[in-house]
């Protein structure tokens, strides 16, 4: 299987089921749409920020088809300025690649550094779907076993409306 090993090997310890979907390389939520045939998942939008004095990152997760509102976010959160994170900063906190980023990556966020944020609307799915940090690949897990694994990371989060 494309993605991480260490990632499927703490889903089969949480004893999380999944469906598992290769596919081309994709950069981005416009061509990932082209794919979603295959899907019985709601796609998600993962944006990757950090505050503007650098020292505090948020993974900020999203129904692909809804855009954020950056600003609004920004004053909710206080926390000044927003910009999206830099290629090394990704791959020193979450381990990835630009095109890659998911929730599955902070399995690599061993210190719990990023915060994530997800919308609101997310708890109505069923199913989510998310690269295995690889973008040649997708997984669906129920909404339920997604969450068992965000407890496994220790990384704090919380659920923001974030659109109507």
């Amino acid at each position: 299987m494309i993605g991480q090993p260490e990632l499927y090997k703490l889903l089969e310890e949480l004893n999380i089921e999944f469906e598992y979907h290769e596919h081309p390389p994709l950069n981005t939520i416009e061509e990932a749409i082209k794919h979603k045939s295959w899907m019985d998942a709601t796609f998600c939008k993962n944006l990757f920020f950090r505050n503007h004095k650098g020292k505090k990152h948020y993974l900020v997760i999203l129904h692909h088809a809804y855009q954020l509102d950056i600003h609004d976010l920004e004053k909710r959160l206080k926390q000044g300025k927003l910009s999206f994170a830099s290629e090394w900063r990704m791959e020193k906190y979450l381990g990835l690649k630009p095109g890659s980023v998911s929730p599955f990556g902070l399995i690599n966020d061993e210190e719990n550094h990023v915060h994530i944020f997800f919308d609101e609307n997310l708890k109505k799915s069923t199913k989510l779907s998310f690269h295995p940090n690889d973008n040649r690949a997708t997984l669906n897990i129920k909404l339920d076993d997604f969450m068992r694994f965000m407890e496994a990371t220790k990384n704090t989060y919380e659920f923001l409306k974030l659109y109507d």
